[in-house]
């Protein structure tokens, strides 16, 4: 079949057939169409007469008379049922239209025009269908032609466009939309017709006549089909979604603040570093929020002043602590008008310091603890501004009713201006900030003040021991844990004895640092009193016992932390101190004399020895409570440590880590002690070297000590019987041991002193009398017997005969006292050894200065 009509013929729907009756009534001509479409064949219908072959018997009559009618020369139009052959059930209806028409020999004929009528009521459907959907739909609708022309459009399009919906006919997309628009949909509509893929969400941007307001149009387009299936057109549904799109752009900001406000609860605040918490602000607000934003905080507030950081008119000198920028690596200036004179700043560097004027915005915010808008350069209101600035909002940083410094977004041209939730978003950005750094200026004071007592609270120096090569190390945890309550101690004790301790309190911060001070006192006070190590720490467990019990309770009331609360309810807040005062502590006294170190342990980690020629080892001390926990006595572990043995005492930092198990730490210790024969100070170095100390957990305390032990001729001991004559002896043997020694300037000083403590030990002392003398940095001689009562120093009246003897003692030495032993007491005294500058106390002297 070949078609000159164009596309969208109302025959590309309807299929009309022919055929024609001859005079007689017969058919004489029937078409291919009409054997197509009503189902009989050619062959069947040529030479019948149609109202007996194909016309249902009750129609007969009637069929008859108005074929009889058209012969006579009328028309007539009307439904037919038919039937396709004979005998068979009526299976359509035919609209038929007969012409009469003049036949050869002057007869007459009639030509028939047959239309399917089901085709006809589709069509009819059809039409109304889509009549309604053009007509009312709440879209705009539009039909173009293939010159891309309005065919049609409907009310809902006129309604926006103004007009009868006649009157766009013929308009292209350039009269309702700009020229880039208008050019977006003219392709669009080109590729529809082309190529028959439909173009859905195309997105214009215009306005309607009348409106000043930008809408936006979601345009979908498909392309029209001849009943051939020849494209006739391009059909476009076009709705308004100017209202969704908006609500869209608040829905993204909405999502956009949240996810900002989340990314600033994870990321501010993570340190406890002022400069480092005004940076993490910044990297989330550049560049999600804002192009370029800064920090300023009050100087006051960074150099530690406890007074409020700035003055009531916000005029206070701040420092620039943080920049960044999405736009330019170098600062911008950002200040409003009347900043100075000449109405900028300028850009400020970070560090810088200055000052905001009382007139700025700046200060007014300030001062005011309310955020101001800074507008850009094209505004006449602030011309002073950088050209690349398009607003800027000044926010100040308020912590508890405090305001610590000032924040400033900007946003540069062609950016969103800020609105008011930007603004409160920046408000709560800031505010986060500001609590943060707060917090961290409150955690520095607390931590500096810790410091600078925990500093205090350790050994100063290298210690020095009797018999003893002293290395200490003490590492700090990371930033956040520094302030801990490790702590180690030498003391001296009497007789060239040395105390090594080393503890651990559970617990960080100025609370622990406390604690651990107050128990190094304790210990340093219980040491003076020459205890043995395990009634130093019973009585150290008593003090924590009581440091830890609540205002108003008894020293010995168990912990909170054991006992739990009672009755149902919350404990004293007060008992929370129970965990601070828990400890773990190792105490040892080595005597240089006897090369013999006796050992207690309150659940401190064994301390190791290597002895020349051998691995580390660790110490089997039984391992009691710790301390505060009390209830459990101490036992104490005696050991002979040869000469060149190396013992090392420590904390848990050092071998303890998250990475790994307690047992592999320990280990690793006794493996980096595999060379101890090297200096003492390279050995403390490799083990810190070799372990890793860096994971920050916790403390690291490390004590060392390599035994030397007093040698023999720097001992002299002697046995005295419980005799007067044992003072002369005493006198005699005194005197010969300091010649051998080369002190004769003190032989006075020991024999009148030596003479004071033997006559003592023969008035008011039991059993046999020793007395020795050690030489080391200074001179110590020690009298022991067997009596239990200890020499109280008084004032004798001038009157008495007696009672100056400890008087005198206590003149002439450098240091004098008593200790219990287990068969006994021993008194003893120190004197300096000469060294030139120093000159000994004059015994004549002495003696006049008591009466």
């Amino acid at each position: 079949m070949w078609q000159s009509s164009p596309p969208g013929s109302i025959y590309d729907y309807i299929r009309v057939a022919s055929f024609s009756l001859g005079p007689e009534g017969r058919i004489d001509q029937w078409s291919e169409r009409a054997a197509e479409l009503l189902g009989i064949p050619a062959a069947a219908a040529i030479g019948k007469d149609p109202i007996e072959a194909f016309v249902p018997d009750e129609l007969r009559d009637l069929g008859h008379r108005k074929i009889s009618e058209i012969l006579d020369g009328r028309e007539w139009i009307g439904l037919v049922p038919f039937r396709a052959i004979e005998g068979a059930e009526p299976h359509g209806l035919a609209e038929v239209y007969v012409m009469p028409t003049a036949a050869d020999g002057g007869g007459r004929g009639a030509l028939c025009i047959v239309v399917d009528v089901r085709a006809l009521r589709q069509i009819e459907t059809d039409l109304a269908a889509s009549q309604a959907v053009f007509g009312q739909s709440p879209m705009g609708f539009l039909l173009f032609g293939t010159d891309l022309k309005i065919l049609r459009a409907n009310e809902r399009f006129a309604a926006v466009f103004g007009g009868t919906a006649e009157s766009h006919r013929g308009r292209s997309p350039v009269d309702y939309l700009p020229r880039g628009e208008a050019e977006r949909l003219n392709a669009a509509l080109r590729q529809v017709l082309e190529t028959g893929s439909p173009v859905t969400e195309l997105q214009l941007v215009g306005t309607a006549p009348g409106d000043g307001e930008r809408r936006r149009w979601s345009v979908n387009l498909f392309r029209l089909h001849s009943g051939s299936g020849r494209p006739i057109g391009v059909a476009g549904l076009g709705t308004d979604i100017t209202r969704r799109r908006n609500a869209e752009r608040e829905a993204a900001s909405a999502r956009r603040n949240l996810a900002l406000l989340n990314a600033a609860g994870a990321r501010i605040g993570n340190s406890l570093d002022l400069e480092t918490t005004a940076r993490e602000l910044l990297d989330v607000a550049v560049p999600q929020f804002c192009d370029l934003a800064s920090v300023d905080l009050y100087q006051g507030l960074l150099s530690g002043d406890e007074a409020p950081p700035g003055l009531a008119d916000g005029s206070a000198e701040l420092r620039r602590v943080a920049f960044a920028s999405a736009v330019s690596d170098a600062p911008t200036a950002l200040t409003a008008r009347g900043a100075s004179e000449s109405g900028d700043l300028g850009a400020v560097e970070v560090g810088a310091v200055h000052r905001y004027p009382f007139n700025s915005l700046c200060a007014g915010a300030l001062r005011t603890a309310h955020p101001k808008v800074i507008p850009g350069q094209d505004s006449d209101d602030a011309p002073e501004l950088g050209a690349v600035v398009q607003s800027t909002l000044a926010v100040p940083m308020v912590a508890h009713d405090t305001v610590v410094g000032l924040a400033q977004f900007s946003r540069t041209k062609g950016s969103e201006p800020f609105g008011e939730r930007d603004t409160a978003l920046a408000l709560e950005l800031a505010s986060r900030a500001a609590v943060c750094i707060d917090n961290a200026r409150l955690y520095r004071r607390e931590h500096e003040r810790a410091l600078i007592l925990q500093r205090s609270l350790l050994p100063p120096g290298d210690p020095e021991a009797a018999g003893l090569d002293i290395a200490c190390r003490y590492l700090p945890g990371n930033t956040a844990t520094e302030v801990g309550g490790d702590w180690f101690d030498v003391i001296q004790l009497p007789g060239h004895r040395t105390a090594l301790v080393v503890g651990d309190v559970m617990g960080r911060g100025l609370r622990a640092a406390v604690a651990m001070g107050e128990l190094r006192t304790a210990v340093r006070t219980l040491a003076l009193l020459d205890l043995e190590p395990a009634e130093v720490l019973s009585a150290l467990d008593e003090i924590a016992r009581g440091l830890a019990a609540p205002a108003g309770s008894h020293g010995g009331a168990q912990p909170a932390s054991r006992t739990g609360p009672r009755n149902g309810r919350a404990a004293d807040p007060a008992s929370d101190l129970s965990e601070v005062y828990l400890a773990t502590c190792v105490y040892a006294v080595y005597d240089p004399v006897t090369r013999r170190c006796t050992f207690a342990n309150a659940g401190h980690l064994p301390p190791v020895l290597v002895e020349p020629g051998e691995s580390a080892m660790m110490l089997e001390v039984p391992t009691g409570m710790p301390l505060g926990v009390g209830g459990e006595p101490f036992e104490e572990t005696e050991v002979d440590l040869p000469d060149g043995a190396l013992l090392a005492l420590y904390t848990d930092g050092l071998v303890e880590s998250r990475d790994h198990p307690l047992d592999e730490g320990l280990e690793a210790f006794r493996t980096a002690l595999t060379d101890p024969s090297r200096p003492l100070e390279d050995v403390c170095d490799h083990v810190l070297n070799t372990l890793d100390t860096h994971h920050g957990e916790d403390d690291i305390a490390l004590l060392m000590a390599r035994v030397q032990g007093l040698p023999a001729d720097s001992v002299g001991d002697w046995a005295l019987a419980p005799e007067p004559r044992s003072v002369a002896r005493a006198r005699e043997q005194a005197r010969g041991q300091l010649v051998e020694w080369g002190l004769d300037s003190l032989v006075d000083t020991t024999e009148l002193l030596v003479s004071e403590l033997v006559t003592n030990a023969l008035r008011y002392g039991e059993g046999e009398i020793r007395l020795r003398l050690l030489l080391d940095r200074n001179l110590v001689c020690e009298v022991w017997d067997g009596g239990l009562v200890q020499p109280r120093r008084r004032r004798a009246r001038d009157t008495d005969e007696g009672g100056r003897g400890l008087q005198l003692v206590g003149l002439l030495s450098a240091g004098w006292g008593s200790r219990r032993t287990p068969r006994g007491k021993t008194v003893w005294f120190e004197l300096a050894l000469p060294n030139g500058g120093t000159l000994a106390a004059d015994p004549v002297e002495a003696l006049l200065s008591l009466y």
